[in-house]
Order: C-alpha cells, then structure tokens, then sequence
C-alpha cells in the first residue's frame, strides 16, 4: 500500500503573494506579503528557510519563534498563526510594512509629521516598558529593522530573535554575528571585566537613542554620530542626551522616560497622543467623558494622518454607536472621517449605520443627519432611500420643532432625484401642501415653495400640472413678504412647465396683482416674472410655430435638466433663504396661515393700517391642492345667495369708531395684531360674504411665538409628557370671554396682552338688530294692504 504524505505548506490556511520580498532585513528572517485563502484578507508572513550548517541561527528563528507566539501586547507585533517544517519555519502576523521603507515613501509623499513619530515612539519605548518591567526581559535587538508599521501607522516591535530573560535563566544574550545589528550595541559591552555597573534597561534604552537618531537623521553611520543631535526637535534633544549618555546608569528607565516626554511642553505631549492614549482606554471610560471626546475630536482629526483616521478611529467610532450609545456626537466625526473612504468603503461601513440612525428617535442625532446628509447621500442608492430613509425623514414634517421641520424641508432637495413615483409625487407633495398652508412659521412656509420650485422639475408631467400653479399662487397670498416672493420666483424658475393658456389665464393674472404688493421686494420680482411671461407669450404670438418648442417640457417626463436655463436671472436657492431663517422670524411676528391675508395698497401717512381680509384656510392635501383654490370662489358665491338679506356687512360708523378705540388705546399697547383684528376686513369696509359677526371660528387658546429663539436648536431634547420644546419658550393665552377682544402688541423685544372692552361694538350690534326687526316688521306690514286691495276689486 502507497501512503502519500500530505505537503503542509500547501495545506497552510495562508499564502504568499508571488512578489520578492519586502526590503533586505539583516538577520534570518524574510519579510513577504501574502493573504488568507479563505478570505484574502492580507497579511505578513515572516520566512526562514532552513540551511545546512546553520543550526546557531536555526535555533535563533525556532527562539523566536516561540517569542512570537508567547508574547501578547498592542504595541508587539501580532501572531497570527505559524508552521514549523524540518525545511521551513513561517510566521504570520497582521499586514505590516518594515519602518524604513515605511519612512522613505512617507518622506517622498510630503514627510512624517512630529505628531506621528511622537507616537510611535511613544509605542515602542511602551513595548519596552512592558518587556523589562513586566517580562524581565531584554530585546537586544532595538533598531530600524526591528520596527514595523501597520496600515493605521502604529508602530510595532518585532525582531524577537535575540531575546533573553533579564534574570540570566537561560544565560548570556546569544551572539548576532551580523554587523548591521552589532553596530547599534552600547560601548559597555566591549568591557568584558564586569567592573561597569548598569541597570538591566540600560542597553536596550541605547539602542533607543540609536533609533530616535536614525529616524530623524537617516541610517546611522557610526556610533559618533550620535554626538550630533542633527534634525531631532529641541523637546526630544535633553532626553536623548540621556539615552546615548557614556554612564550607563544614568540611562532612565523606559517607564520614567516616557513620563519625561510626556511633561507639560514635552516631545510626547500633543493632542495626538493624548488622542491615541484616550482610544486605548475607551471601554473603561465613563459615558461622560466619550461624550467630551467625540465632542472635540472633529476639531483635531484635520491635523490627524488619514490613515489613522480611517484605521484607528474609525472603528473606534463605529464600536462606540454600536455598543456604546455614544449617540449624535459621533455624526460629525463620523462623517469628517468618511471623506477619506473609498465608494466601497463607505458602502460596507458608514452606510449601514447611517440608516440604523434614520430610524433613531434621537432628535439631536435627526437634525444632524439632516443637516449632514450632503455628505452621504450620493452613496445611497434609490431602494435604501425608499424603503428605509424616507419612512423615517418623513416624521421630521409633522415635529413640533421648528428646526427640524425646516432641515427636512431642506433635505428634500438631495433625496428628491432619488424617490419612486408614490413617495414623491403623492406622500411628499401631501405633507408640502400641509406644510405650506398650515405650517405657524413663516420661514417654514417660504422654504417649502423654495424647495417644491427646485424639485419641480423631478415631477411627473400630471403633478407638475396638478401642483405647481396652485402652490405658487397660494404663496403669492402668503402674509409673510419673503414666502411671496417664493412664490413669484418658483414660477419664475419652472416657467417652462407651462402651458401659453396657463400663463396667459392663471399665472399672469396672480402675478399682477402682486404689483400692488406693500413690500417693494415682492413687486421688483413680480415685475421681472411678468416681463418674463410676456415675452414668451409675445415672441409665440409673433410666430405661432414656436408653440410646440416653447411646451416641449410641459407634457414631458421628469427631467432634473429642466428648467436649469429658466433659472439664470432668478438665482434663487433653499440656503439663499433658509439660512436666514432666525432673522426673519425676529424681524417678522410669526403669523399662522390660518388666515390668509390678501396684500393691500400702502395707506397714507397718518392713517392706521387697515387690517387685512381674513379668508379661512381649508385643510389641504395633495388632492386639493389644485381645486381647492375653484371651491373657494364657489362656495363663497353660494353662501351669498343664501344669506344675502341676512348678512351684516358693517358700516362706515363702524369703521370711525374703531379707528377711534385703537387711537385711544395706543399709548397702553393696544394695538391689534394681525391675527387678532376685528373680521370686518380691511380698515372697516365691506367684509366678504360668509364671514359673518361674531361667528369666527377662534380657537380655545392661542399659541404665541415668542421670538428671538435660536437659530440652532441641535440637542434640545423633547419631552414626551408634555411635547413641549424647552428652547422655545410658548405662551399660552385663554380665548377672550364673550364681549371681549383679544389684543396683542409685538413691537420692541417684549410682548404685552392688553383686554379691551367691546361695549361699543355690542351695543351697535344690538342696534343693528333692533332696526333689521323693524324693517321686516314694516316690509310685512306694506304688503297686507296690497293683497287686501286685490281681494275688494274681485
């Protein structure tokens, strides 16, 4: 029978990468790339090849070797597995590059920063530490070829071979027999008497110094180099001093050498290392102090190498929202460290926990994914939006915090070329018909007809139909001077969405009556729409062969090229006007669309300011957006031929007696607001029909806005008891008793209610009652006659 004996080598989970190896290490050992076959994840594996009459430095690589698999600690390099054959022996550890090469592509590329070698010497001198201090054992073999770096740029002792015990258990130090390592050995050891008195540490803390020396200066020539400092910084220069002293007891101990370099103004003492060191010892960190940490982190991690930003605190940061519920003060360095990821990268690592965000209830972390989604929305693909983005961003419409209804608002422009048909044309533009109708924020409302005129042209043709006009035409209604002109510029900016009919019989006539606007910005840009329309609608008339050229977007497919030309003069943007959102909301009292107040000439000076004509606001969805506009009108109409006898239409005596009251009241602050005038419309005149006396719909209490709230309200937490938010400040006033008026002055920095008696105002109703009933009582009376005469003639 045939026994074939199996190859280990081949039967190794690893494998080399067919390249030469990497740099001539002095010593056994030859350093190669290679992977692992079942993942081809990459490593290093370290290769002797066993030789005939070399059994000393045989028995060199078996000794280390074994080190390698004994020895554990973060700043060593890492075992990962290991074969030992009669003809080979290989050690693989992570995916490491020799510290010489790794400083001369460095040097190449622009230099190794003082903050990267201030760690990683940190990292050798601990390796160190931990050796003599906690091993009892000597290296014996500190240099450049001893250290290694990792794809993070840590830096790891490695060059295990002439390791021996410190307490002489298994003799002296073993002979190198090589000259590039012997060269690096302290003058001491040439005295072979034993009268020099020397601690344990004392030759491995020179070849330190030889190190430190080779890494600022290059190769070292010979050992009176290191008389001259050369290019090693003027912090490190005392200490230094100390390592290649000629009295080899002065040499520190690595421990205290460490503490030297890390004193106050020290060689180790930066943001960089005390970074690092905060990294190694998070998982015993309190909550509080990761908070802290990740608060400040997004301020040093431009100064950081984008190496260990996406090797060392990248996971870091990952780990720490996974486990660590470090929650939105990770986003920004999160985000910051992304940057320097690959599109593959990005996908397997920030993606997956972006959208576990989405679905936090955390309205800090919320706001600031909103704000942020700039960053990570081109990794997203259309699917991830739909399905598990949007359902959560769609909350952020119906929040109580002004802020975040105002960032989702503004997100819409990024995920808009990204949504389906049902999320887009139907769930969107039902929650931007609420917004803008029924919103209380005026900011809110003007950015949701910015964004609806951006994402105009990512409708489809039946939508674009169905919305556009109505919705601009509605902000042109707007109390809130910049949503008016919104309005005007959203059509402006889709002008080519339209029909010549829609222009000629629904734009221009809206856009008209903005000419008489109070607010003059509001009637420059009404001016330039309306010259806009005209010439298109002249140049057509001119030649009628244009007409299909001019609408060839009107009936076309959702397009985000279109309407970019249209566009030019009216160069608006969502953060043109969103940015100022806190200043208008100072500049302007808050008024809830509620009521609709139609624009009215400028008065004379002199002359109170008429109240606007209330018109109530019908509950809107993407429906109605459309015909709720031709409802109005007829409702109105109806209701006027039902009641037109029974309706009070106010009189001029009214009018003078109310101008007089808020004369009189003036000096005590009772000056009505905008929302709380009388409801006979503007300066007393006839109130349009269905708005009858003392039958408003007021509510139960009114909310009011105190302002000079802040811009940012990122991390104001909600109380889900009373869904209140603490940073805006409401005042709750109960309704006005019967009889009475509700008065509100908002001018100055503070707010003052005034209570003003109706006395007047129901003794002329009752007036007016009196005399109707006498009119009718007469009307009957003159009729009885007559029927009486008709019957006496028959």
């Amino acid at each position: 029978m045939w026994f074939f004996a199996r190859d280990p080598v081949r039967d190794f989970p690893f494998e080399l990468i067919p390249e030469p190896p990497e740099g001539g290490l002095p010593g056994p050992w030859a350093l190669h790339r290679g992977r692992k076959k079942a993942t081809g994840s990459p490593v290093s594996i370290f290769v002797y090849d066993v030789k005939p009459g070399a059994e000393e430095q045989t028995q060199v690589a078996k000794a280390a070797f074994k080190r390698f698999k004994t020895l554990r600690h973060p700043n060593i390099l890492a075992y990962i597995d290991g074969l030992e054959t009669e003809k080979c022996l290989h050690v693989v550890t992570e995916a490491v590059t020799p510290l010489g090469i790794y400083l001369k592509a460095r040097v190449e590329a622009g230099g190794l920063k003082e903050l990267e070698i201030s760690w990683g010497l940190h990292q050798i001198v601990k390796a160190l530490s931990f050796l003599v201090n906690d091993c009892s054992l000597i290296h014996n073999n500190v240099c450049m070829a001893a250290v290694f770096v990792d794809r993070a740029g840590e830096w790891k002792l490695g060059g295990l071979d002439y390791m021996y015990s410190a307490q002489g258990n298994g003799g002296g130090p073993p002979r190198k027999g090589i000259p590039e390592l012997e060269q690096y050995d302290p003058p001491e050891l040439a005295d072979s008497s034993g009268r020099v008195v020397r601690e344990k540490w004392s030759a491995d803390m020179w070849r330190l110094g030889c190190l430190i020396w080779e890494v600022f200066n290059g190769p070292l020539p010979r050992a009176a180099a290191l008389r001259n400092p050369g290019k090693i910084p003027k912090t490190l220069v005392p200490h230094y001093c100390e390592l290649v002293g000629a009295n080899p007891k002065v040499r520190p101990n690595p421990a205290r050498f460490l503490q030297n370099c890390r004193a106050p103004g020290g060689f180790m003492s930066n943001r960089f290392v005390e970074t690092n060191l905060f990294l190694e010892e998070i998982q015993i960190k309190e909550p509080a102090e990761k908070q802290k940490f990740f608060q400040e982190l997004s301020k040093s991690l431009d100064a950081f190498p984008e190496d260990f930003c996406r090797h060392k605190v990248l996971p870091q940061l990952l780990t720490a929202f996974e486990f660590g519920n470090a929650g939105a003060v990770v986003l920004t360095p999160l985000f910051k460290v992304g940057k320097f990821l690959s599109a593959e990268e990005y996908q397997q690592k920030i993606i997956p926990v972006v959208v576990k965000m989405f679905s936090s209830t955390d309205r800090a972390m919320r706001i600031r994914l909103l704000q942020q989604m700039e960053q990570f929305i081109q990794y997203l693909d259309e699917p991830t939006v739909n399905t598990q983005i949007f359902p959560h961003v769609v909350h952020g419409f119906l929040d109580t915090n002004p802020a975040i209804r105002e960032q989702t608002v503004k997100s819409m422009l990024l995920l808009a070329p990204k949504l389906n048909e049902a999320n887009l044309n139907v769930e969107l533009m039902k929650h931007f018909a609420r917004l803008q109708a029924k919103d209380e924020q005026g900011p809110i409302r003007c950015n949701t007809t910015v964004c609806l005129g951006k994402i105009g042209s990512y409708l489809s043709a039946s939508t674009r139909h169905r919305v556009l006009t109505s919705a601009f035409s509605r902000a042109t209604r707007d109390p809130f001077a910049p949503s008016r002109v919104a309005g005007v510029l959203g059509f402006a900016a889709t002008h080519n969405l339209y029909s010549m009919n829609d222009c000629a019989q629904k734009i221009l006539p809206v856009l008209c009556g903005l000419t008489v606007d109070p607010e003059k910005s509001v009637r420059d840009q009404a001016f330039k729409a309306i010259r806009s329309f005209l010439s298109k609608l002249e140049s057509v008339s001119e030649d009628p062969t244009q007409l299909e050229e001019v609408e060839k977007d009107v009936h076309a497919a959702s397009s985000p090229g279109m309407g970019g030309a249209a566009a030019s003069w009216a160069g608006w943007a969502v953060t043109g006007v969103s940015s100022l959102t806190s200043k208008l909301i100072r500049s302007h009292p808050t008024t809830a669309p509620t009521e609709t107040n139609i624009p009215q000439r400028p008065t004379p000076e002199g002359v109170p300011a008429p109240a606007p004509t209330p018109v109530p606001a019908t509950p809107t969805t993407s429906g109605h957006w459309e015909t709720q506009e031709e409802d109005k009108d007829t409702a109105e109409d109806s209701s006027t031929a039902d009641r037109w006898d029974d309706e009070d239409w106010g009189s001029l005596e009214q009018e003078a007696e109310s101008v007089l009251a808020q004369q009189d009241d003036w000096s005590t602050g009772g000056q009505v607001s905008r929302a709380s005038q009388s409801p006979t419309g503007a300066a007393g005149k006839l109130r349009a029909p269905g708005n009858r006396a003392g039958r408003s719909q007021a509510p139960r209490s009114h909310l009011l806005t105190v302002h000079g709230w802040p811009a940012s309200i990122t991390g104001v937490a909600q109380s889900p008891a009373t869904r209140a938010t603490p940073s805006l400040p409401c005042l709750h006033v109960p309704a006005p008793s019967r009889g009475q008026t509700l008065g509100v002055r908002t001018t100055g920095r503070a707010s003052r209610l005034t209570v003003v008696k109706a006395e007047l105002a129901r003794k002329k109703r009752e007036e007016r009652r009196r005399e109707m009933e006498a009119k009718r009582a007469e009307r009957k009376v003159a009729k009885g006659p007559m029927k009486l005469g008709a019957r006496k003639l028959d």
